[in-house]
C-alpha cells in the first residue's frame, strides 16, 4: 500500500529509507516544541496549550504535505514570525494574542488565495532578490537580539540603549555553554544538535537547582485555553492590516524559498517538467490556518527538511513519519515545561547565525540594491519589528531606483508593497 500511494520505486527509495529520513528530519526540527511555547507564552498564552498547539500544527502540516504533495518536507510553526507575533504585534503594538491569531488566520486564507490564483508567482517574481535575502538575514538578527536578551547576555542600558549583561550569572553561562554545544555538534554533523543543546542546558539547570523538574511523560495538557480563541473581528481592524501584510509576505517568501530549495535538492523539481509545488503551497497555507485555530503562530516548511533529504528521503512518507513523531511528542509536556528561557536562547542564536548566510546573495557592488537590503536587515533588530524592516527596505528600494533613473526596472509588485507601507506610516502610525 505504501509503495503504491507514495510511489517509492519511482522515486528510487524504500520504506526503510523514508523512515530513517523522517526521524532525521524530526530530530533537526523538534527543538521548536520547546522554543515556540517559550516565546508565545510571553504574550499571556497558556504555555502548555501552546505546546499542544505546536505539536498538532506541525503534525497536521507535515501530514498534509506528505499525503497531498508527496514531498519529504516537515512543517511546524516558523522561527521569526513567532517572535514577531509575541514581541512586536502583542508586546510592542499592544494587540491581544487573540487578535494576533486572527491576523495569522487571515494571512493563511490570503496565502491560499494567492496560490490558487497565481498571484503568488507574480509577487515572488516581482520582489528583488536582494530584499528577499535581506528579509531572511534581518529575521536572523531579530532572533539574535531576542536570544541575547533572554539569556541575559544583552541588557538594557540607559546610557547606550543596550549593554553587556553580567556574564557571571548562571543563566548567561549556561546559555553560552549551550550555544557552543549546538555549534560544535552541528559542525561535527551530529543530527539533532540543537535539540541536544537545549536538553543538556535544561538538565544542568535542574541539577544546579535553577529549574524545577516537572517530569518527563504525562497525558497531553488541555488545548482549551488557545483552541478557537482567535479574534477575527479584532484582526480586521484597520490598525492591524500591515501586520497581516507582513505575515503574508514573510510566509510567501519563506515557504516558497524553502520548498523550492529542498525539493530541488531531492530532485523533485526539474526544469520544464510538472511538479507538486502548487500542492505543497496548498499544504503550507492550510497549515497556517489550522495552526491559528489551534493557537499558534504561522506554520511553515522547515529548511531542516534538507537533512532528511540528505538521508535519502524522497517522498511524502518522510513527512508522514515527521507528523507521527510530533504527535508522539504530545506526551512529553512536563519536560517541555521544565525548559528555561536560557536553554532555548542558544537555539535561537544559532538559527540566527544560519539565517545570516543569506547576505551572500546581495549584490554589494550596486548601492541601489545593497543599501535597501542593509536597511531591511538592520531595522528589524533595532526597531524590534520585522514589519519596520520590510517597510524601510521596500520604500528605500523604490526611492533609490527612482532617483537614479531606474524606476522602470522596479516591478509593480515592489511598488505596490512600498505604497502599502507608506500608507501605513502616514495614516496608521503606532
Amino acid at each position: 500500500m505504501l509503495e503504491n500511494f507514495f510511489r517509492l520505486t519511482e522515486h528510487k527509495t524504500s520504506v526503510r529509507t523514508e523512515l530513517i529520513a523522517g526521524v532525521t528530519t524530526f530530530l533537526t526540527m523538534s527543538y521548536i516544541i520547546f522554543v515556540n511555547p517559550d516565546i508565545l507564552s510571553t504574550t499571556g498564552m497558556d504555555r502548555n496549550a501552546v505546546f499542544v498547539a505546536t505539536c498538532l500544527a506541525a503534525a497536521i502540516g507535515s501530514l498534509v504535505m506528505g499525503l497531498v504533495a508527496n514531498w519529504p518536507i516537515g512543517m511546524a510553526p516558523g522561527m521569526g514570525l513567532n517572535a514577531f507575533f509575541a514581541f512586536t504585534v502583542v508586546a510592542a503594538m499592544g494587540f491581544t494574542w487573540q487578535q494576533a491569531l486572527g491576523a495569522v488566520f487571515i494571512s493563511g486564507v490570503i496565502f491560499f488565495i494567492l496560490t490558487i490564483t497565481g498571484v503568488r508567482s507574480w509577487l515572488i517574481a516581482g520582489i528583488p532578490r536582494s530584499l528577499r535575502a535581506a528579509i531572511a538575514a534581518g529575521i536572523g538578527l531579530f532572533l539574535g537580539i531576542i536570544a541575547l536578551k533572554n539569556s541575559g547576555i544583552v541588557v538594557d542600558n540607559p546610557a547606550t540603549l543596550i549593554g553587556l549583561g553580567d556574564l557571571r550569572q548562571p543563566g548567561a553561562l549556561l546559555a553560552i555553554l549551550g550555544f557552543f554545544i549546538i555549534a560544535g555538534l552541528d559542525a561535527l554533523k551530529v543530527r539533532g544538535a540543537i535539540l541536544i543543546g537545549i536538553l543538556v542546558v535544561t538538565l544542568l539547570s535542574i541539577f544546579l537547582g535553577l529549574t524545577q523538574f516537572q517530569g518527563i511523560v504525562s497525558t497531553p495538557p488541555s488545548l482549551a485555553p488557545t483552541f478557537l480563541q482567535l479574534d477575527l473581528m479584532g484582526a480586521l481592524s484597520v490598525g492591524i492590516f500591515h501586520v497581516v501584510l507582513v505575515f503574508v509576505l514573510v510566509e510567501v517568501f519563506d515557504a516558497t524559498g524553502t520548498l523550492i530549495g529542498v525539493a530541488k535538492r531531492a530532485g523533485l523539481i526539474e526544469e520544464g517538467k510538472p511538479n507538486n509545488l502548487g500542492k505543497a503551497l496548498f499544504a503550507d497555507s492550510t497549515a497556517i490556518a489550522a495552526g491559528s485555530l489551534l493557537g499558534t503562530s504561522s506554520t511553515t516548511a522547515y529548511v531542516e527538511s534538507a537533512s532528511g533529504v540528505q538521508a535519502g528521503g524522497r517522498t511524502g512518507l518522510t513527512a508522514v513519519v515527521v507528523a507521527v513523531l510530533f504527535l508522539a511528542s504530545l506526551f512529553i509536556s512536563p519536560l517541555a515545561a521544565s525548559v528555561p528561557p536560557y536553554a532555548t536562547a542558544p537555539a535561537l542564536l544559532y538559527v540566527a547565525g544560519l539565517m545570516l548566510h543569506e547576505l551572500v546573495d546581495i549584490d554589494w557592488t550596486d548601492v541601489t540594491e545593497s543599501t535597501p537590503a542593509a536597511l531591511t536587515a538592520l531595522a528589524m533588530p533595532f526597531t524590534y519589528s520585522i514589519a519596520n524592516g520590510l517597510a524601510f527596505g521596500f520604500i528605500s528600494y523604490v526611492v533609490l531606483k527612482t532617483v537614479t533613473g531606474k524606476a522602470t526596472s522596479v516591478h509593480s509588485a515592489t511598488w505596490l508593497v512600498a505604497a502599502l507601507f507608506v500608507i501605513r506610516f502616514a495614516f496608521f502610525a503606532e
